[in-house]
């Protein structure tokens, strides 16, 4: 179950509530909660006697000022937030198969690849309608034979064809249509799991993670941190080369370049990660730029490149500008921006407001533009789990059109039905009518004449 609906029912019901997962390896309670709520209200309150310092000065408060801020800076009052078991352990690395996103998972899967769309298994039973034009009757006839002896049915162009139904065909065509179908819910099942969760696939052979650490996101440093070690753990270590970017106003590498991945290189990214600290603005665009010019000044040479984008609200600047830049990085090259939208809520306004501000369901549209700009992927997930994501988008389309291939069957199945029963009750008619027309045509039998007395006229 879901954290959020374990809180929302604890509320609902005015008691408390205590969630662990081993395999996420994330705990939260209403204790913690309270905890988090009181830190942020300290950092709003810091917040307003900062601008107090500067509207009045006095030594003393900007003294104690000062001592306050090098706490902050130093991550005393992190260090209080909640953190998963053996979050500061070293790294339990494990090695992948190479992914591949869903939509290179279903070429070779999708129902097309399998043979199994319903117009590539009716296309040798199915017939169109003859039209001949007759010279004597001078005018185009249409042949009924086909019409009257199989079922109409539209074809994906739009014409409508002749169909010859075999039942037992249909019927394992069926269950084939079936097995498709678990084994598509077996991949959103794993898409759903461990690190795919929170980043999706991450096919790419050379990759760049971009971690959002904006002031915005301080109390969920500890997530952040546990995100990237789940995906270094799990996805990165059968890639060729990586690096680690981190970004708030400005950008922060952790290596200048890309770096060959192997274990002493992943635990030092792990290592790198454990002391970043949220502060200032989102300042995407020079993330990105450092990224594509950087790390991939080199990418019209290499193939599979992705760049990750790991990040919980609206940049600093326009999206189009973003957009534009990253349509113009990404052309005459494989290199694709992918996106990891985490919602966290709503910033709360009593808190130091972010510089600029979005809804979440315009960050999430406004992030897919530069996405499909940067032919990459969208992943948006929150606390109660993954809200959209392209990799389970694709396969939620091809179980639709198995489902709709299985209700067309089932309408020719049911049209065979009709047509035999008019068939069976037309033979019926044929078999009643000779009777009627042989009981008309019998002749009728004679009466005999009556016996009449002799007239006294005649006997004279």
């Amino acid at each position: 179950m879901p954290p959020a609906v374990l809180k929302n029912l604890a509320e609902a019901v005015r008691g408390y509530y205590h969630c662990y997962s081993p395999k996420m390896e994330l705990y939260t309670s209403r204790d913690m909660d309270e905890l988090l709520a009181e830190i942020q209200k300290a950092q709003s309150l810091l917040s307003h006697m900062q601008a107090l310092r500067h509207s009045s000065p006095c030594e003393a408060l900007t003294c104690t000022m000062e001592e306050i801020s090098t706490e902050i800076a130093n991550g005393l009052l992190i260090s209080l937030l909640p953190k998963p078991p053996k979050h500061d352990a070293p790294l339990t690395i494990e090695f992948p198969n190479l992914d591949k996103t869903s939509a290179e998972w279903l070429k070779v899967n999708g129902l097309k690849a399998k043979k199994l769309s319903l117009y590539q298994v009716l296309a040798p039973n199915a017939f169109s309608p003859v039209e001949e034009f007759v010279p004597i009757l001078q005018k185009t006839v249409s042949s009924t034979i086909h019409e009257k002896a199989m079922i109409q049915f539209e074809w994906h162009d739009g014409t409508v064809k002749n169909i010859h139904v075999d039942p037992p065909f249909l019927y394992e065509y069926q269950k084939q249509l079936n097995r498709a179908m678990r084994m598509y819910e077996r991949r959103i099942e794993w898409l759903s799991l461990a690190s795919r969760r929170i980043w999706g696939t991450v096919c790419e052979k050379r990759v760049v993670v971009l971690l959002d650490i904006s002031a915005t996101n301080s109390m969920y440093i500890i997530h952040i941190q546990h995100s990237l070690r789940l995906l270094l753990e799990e996805q990165l270590s059968n890639k060729d080369y990586f690096n680690l970017i981190a970004f708030g106003s400005t950008s922060e590498s952790w290596r200048p370049e890309m770096v060959p991945m192997s274990h002493d290189n992943l635990q030092s990214a792990w290592r790198w990660a454990l002391n970043l600290r949220c502060w200032g603005s989102r300042n995407v665009l020079s993330a990105l730029r450092k990224a594509v010019e950087v790390d991939f000044k080199d990418k019209d040479k290499h193939q599979s490149q992705g760049i990750y984008l790991f990040t919980g609200g609206i940049p600093d600047q326009d999206m189009p500008t973003i957009s534009a830049y990253m349509a113009e990085a990404c052309s005459g090259c494989d290199l694709q921006l992918n996106v990891c939208l985490f919602y966290v809520g709503e910033p709360k306004m009593d808190t130091t407001p972010p510089a600029c501000y979005a809804s979440r369901t315009d960050t999430a549209a406004a992030y897919k533009e530069v996405t499909r700009a940067a032919g990459g992927r969208f992943h948006w997930f929150g606390d109660t789990g993954i809200y959209e994501s392209d990799d389970i988008s694709s396969i939620m389309s091809e179980m639709e059109k198995a489902l709709n291939y299985s209700q067309k069957c089932a309408f020719l199945m049911a049209s065979l039905k009709n047509h035999s029963r008019k068939v069976l009750g037309s033979a019926d008619l044929l078999k009643e009518k000779p009777k009627t027309l042989q009981l008309r045509s019998q002749p009728k039998k004679l009466c005999p004449p009556r016996p009449t007395a002799p007239v006294g006229a005649r006997m004279v």
